[in-house]
């Protein structure tokens, strides 16, 4: 079977008993076609399904209407971000792209470098990278990260959330159910998200007067894959921990699978607490309690700031930072006497 055949410009002039240049005057919002006429055109332009391209539109003009998204790949947390984002573009007049900039060529570092090389100046007006490794200060477009890599930078708007604050309240849930071995499940080296998730742990242990005990933390690295032997080490120690804190929902359902291979049931034998309050922890068995970030208000709020940087109403070192919530679900419990 072919593919359908892409809709021209002159597809739609010869149905609308028309010439190219008047759809192009109606496409592009010139003046100089009758009422009547461009509401046949537009007419015609919804049946058929036609749409200018994005580099055409852009040779034509230096605003294409077009807002990249650009994610490292489409994940749980990015996944998140992007609803947040499409539900605050509605009713704007931009439109979306997203685009998934790691493709495990070329390495993963520098991702959204590439990617903003490929779209800036042809194709979109202004970009939104979640969760950059590193973005370069000449990008060319306005730009506002979620959660860099980093943390908040000169030179770029920056949504985040207080990783901080939310592993405090983590700990401080499971020391308050009466736990003192507590493990956690790091995320990966290098993020500053990880660094401050692991400093609100330890400092959740030290308000308990519980000493920070090495032996109980092992790196989860935010993937399933990296998190599965880490959480078999921590569940197989000869004095394991009672609960873990990890750092975020999937390694910490990860945690709750390798527990129930080991013949542990959850709450019962181990507490586990995630970070994020992705969809996946609610349908986790048994759901998981977890740290929530407000990660669609994060999209959303980094749309409205990438608004007011191509208006001029925004300042480049904008930092916004969203407060992060405990959920408690079924997946912790008071230890037994």
């Amino acid at each position: 079977m072919n593919a359908r055949r892409r809709v021209t410009i002159t597809d739609v002039a010869r149905a609308a008993g028309v010439s190219v240049a008047t759809v192009s005057k109606v496409v592009n919002g010139r003046y100089g076609v009758a009422a009547t006429t461009a509401d046949r055109v537009r007419t015609v332009i919804d049946e058929l399904g036609y749409s200018s391209s994005l580099v055409a539109r852009s040779l034509r003009s230096t605003h294409t209407g077009v807002i990249g998204i650009l994610v490292a790949e489409f994940e749980p947390f990015s996944t998140e971000v992007l609803k947040g984002l499409g539900a605050a573009a509605v009713g704007s007049g931009y439109e979306l792209l997203a685009w998934s900039g790691y493709s495990g060529h070329g390495g993963q570092e520098g991702w959204e470098r590439r990617s903003l090389n490929q779209l800036s100046g042809t194709l979109i007006d202004g970009a939104v990278v979640v969760t950059p490794t590193v973005v370069d200060a000449d990008a060319g477009i306005p730009v506002v990260t979620v959660d860099p890599h980093t943390g908040p930078s000169a030179g770029f708007p920056t949504i985040d959330s207080d990783n901080y604050h939310g592993a405090l309240l983590a700990t401080r849930h499971l020391v308050e159910l009466g736990h003192r071995r507590v493990g956690f499940l790091a995320g990966r080296p290098g993020l500053q998200s990880a660094e401050e998730r692991e400093r609100g742990y330890r400092a959740g242990l030290a308000e308990a007067g519980i000493e920070f005990d090495p032996e109980l933390v092992r790196v989860g690295g935010y993937r399933t894959e990296t998190a599965d032997g880490a959480a078999r080490e921590l569940l197989s120690l000869d004095e394991r921990p009672t609960a873990v804190f990890a750092a975020n929902d999937i390694t910490a359902i990860r945690t709750m699978n390798v527990a129930a291979d080991l013949g542990l049931k959850v709450p019962e034998d181990l507490s586990v607490v995630g970070f994020d309050n992705v969809p996946e922890s609610a349908l986790a068995n048994p759901p998981l309690t977890t740290i929530e970030q407000p990660l669609q208000e994060m999209g959303a709020d980094a749309f409205r700031l990438l608004l007011a940087l191509l208006s001029g109403q925004a300042e480049t070192d904008t930092h916004i930072r969203l407060r992060t919530t405990l959920v408690e679900r079924q997946s912790t419990r008071a230890l037994p006497g």
